[in-house]
């Protein structure tokens, strides 16, 4: 093995100088408790790790195989799937539909949107596990949604019992920025106050995209969103949970109602120079090539801001201290905003921060979008357990995905992980491809998109009324919201516009999961926790 490269600079692109919110206290209880799989993969899949950590030798082991292969099994249930979803190409049969663009020479909003041509015709409705499957193709199975999309279920469950009125929608607004509107095809939006640096107009933007990838498929909808992260509508406020206002965010945590929708970095974070999901993804692959987990760094790697969250803070307790003779595997860097700023982010490639052999994730205010930044650098994800969640986090497995950190000894654990990983390079090489490979193909654009419209769907279905374009709301298109942009906002604009109608099926959605699903990933995912554990009490 050639010896490891010289610490970079890299930077995990996370907080930026704060929003103003309270940080969440550093003593919330862990509650990580929903990772998802169909309920016997999780089992089995869990189990298998359990057997490499022990070192059993009851899983076959190929002598020609440079590291173990443990996908999860699945049941042979309606809506599993036998291991990961796969990437989906578009049918070489289906004939591209292009979406037409031009700024011209006005660039103020109604023009703009009145200029728009007609979408092209109808598509069927989104299915879901109860509906026909008469709109495949013949011959060709519906392909399944990932297991996180089941959570679309449980977000929407507290409205199944009365639906959804317009007072309930409005009655969210003292927590919203904005309102949204969906109206045959066309968005309409309300700001009610401003979001941090620029969270609202990347949402909307991703919503646009959304109405041009699934012309005449986006139901009409009347929408409230929260942009900020922490938690605002609590379930204890609402005894009859039938009776709290829906709100849509990022994440949420297990005390509150919230619908989660994906964050605004997939379609870019222009403040700190992050390219939108789909085409940073493309340069974590490429970069991944280039430097093997051998030949990477030995330690857990984090940098970014602590001054959002003692947990943060606290992380640095854990630093390498050759002074003081401690070494936990350690290697954490502040984040200098303002320096990033003025050497023009040239040390910020999110690509380039795959160096080391281990990512610690840490919670900010809540969670933090650096997640799927961390996932994807093919380095076993550290994850330091936290109560906030956002849409994916929920299908991501203790033991497979990540490996899970207690807060309350995070330095012993974080040094127990590497030293166990490091002389198990095989199993520790395939949690990480394990990770990024969930990243790379379960929360690839194309599933975004089809997870927002299901959402939306779903949503609509609830509605005990119909929408209509509220007084003060302002008609938004992907022409008056683009044409007047400039700089790097622009840029990741164009770069996550779509350019085609989507041109194959969306994924069906499975049922919820059962209450004996719930229990026995709640069960597996202790027995992780508790075996890990075990051996860092007797290493």
């Amino acid at each position: 093995m050639v010896p490891p490269p010289p610490a970079a600079r890299e930077e995990i692109v996370d907080d930026p100088p704060a929003e103003h919110q309270p940080s969440p206290s550093s003593a919330t209880k862990p509650c990580w408790k929903t990772t998802t799989s169909s309920g016997a993969g999780v089992v089995i899949g869990t189990l298998m790790f359990l057997a490499l950590l022990v070192g059993t030798n009851w899983i076959h082991h190929d002598a020609g195989q440079q590291y173990y292969s443990f996908h999860p099994v699945t049941d042979g249930g309606s809506f599993s799937r036998h291991g990961r979803a796969t990437g989906r190409t578009r049918s070489s049969t289906a004939p591209l539909v292009h979406i037409p663009f031009s700024c011209g020479n006005d660039t103020s909003s109604p023009s703009l949107c009145r200029r728009r041509a007609s979408p092209p015709a109808p598509s069927p409705s989104p299915s879901s596990s109860s509906s026909s499957q008469k709109q495949y193709s013949p011959g060709v199975p519906p392909p399944w949604c990932p297991d996180y999309f089941r959570h679309i279920h449980a977000d929407m469950e507290p409205w199944r019992p009365t639906g959804i009125t317009r007072d309930a929608v409005e009655r969210a607004r003292p927590s919203a920025e904005f309102r949204l509107v969906v109206v045959s095809g066309r968005a309409y939006v309300e700001k009610y106050r401003p979001s941090f640096q620029r969270r609202d107009i990347l949402t909307q933007w991703g919503i646009l995209q959304l109405l041009a990838r699934y012309p005449d498929r986006v139901p009409d909808v009347d929408i409230m969103f929260g942009t900020g992260d922490v938690p605002v509508l609590r379930a204890a406020d609402y005894p009859d949970h039938s009776t709290a206002p829906p709100l849509f965010r990022y994440c949420k945590d297990g005390t509150e109602l919230a619908i989660l929708w994906p964050d605004w970095s997939f379609w870019g974070w222009p403040e700190v120079n992050v390219r939108p999901w789909g085409a940073l993804m493309e340069d974590f692959v490429r970069e991944n090539g280039r430097l093997s987990w051998p030949d990477r760094e030995p330690y857990a790697f984090w940098k970014g801001n602590p001054d959002v969250s003692p947990v943060r803070r606290d992380l640095f307790r854990c630093n390498n201290d050759s002074a003081a003779g401690k070494e936990w595997n350690v290697r954490a860097f502040k984040q200098d905003w303002n320096a990033a700023h003025r050497n023009g982010f040239r040390d910020s490639d999110l690509a380039k921060q795959c160096r080391y052999r281990y990512k610690i994730y840490v919670q900010g205010r809540a969670w933090s979008v650096s997640e799927k930044y961390i996932l994807a650098c093919d380095s076993p994800m550290l994850a330091i357990d936290t109560p906030f969640q956002d849409f994916f986090t929920r299908g991501l497995v203790a033991g497979k995905h990540y490996w899970p950190i207690d807060p309350a000894r995070k330095c012993a654990a974080i040094k127990f992980a590497v030293d166990w990983g490091n002389a198990h390079p095989g199993q520790a090489r395939r949690m990480g491809e394990e990770g990024s490979g969930f990243a790379r193909e379960e929360m690839g654009m194309d599933y975004v998109y089809e997870y927002m419209l299901h959402v939306l769907t779903q949503y609509s279905a609830l509605l005990r009324y119909k929408p209509t374009v509220p007084e003060k709301a302002v008609e938004v298109c992907v022409e008056s919201m683009a044409c007047p942009r400039r700089g790097r906002e622009r840029e990741f604009m164009m770069e996550s516009r779509e350019r085609y109608v989507a041109g194959r099926e969306l994924c069906t959605l499975p049922p919820p999961f059962t209450t004996e699903e719930v229990r026995e990933m709640a069960v597996r995912d202790e027995q992780v926790r508790s075996k890990l554990l075990q051996m860092e009490e007797g290493h």
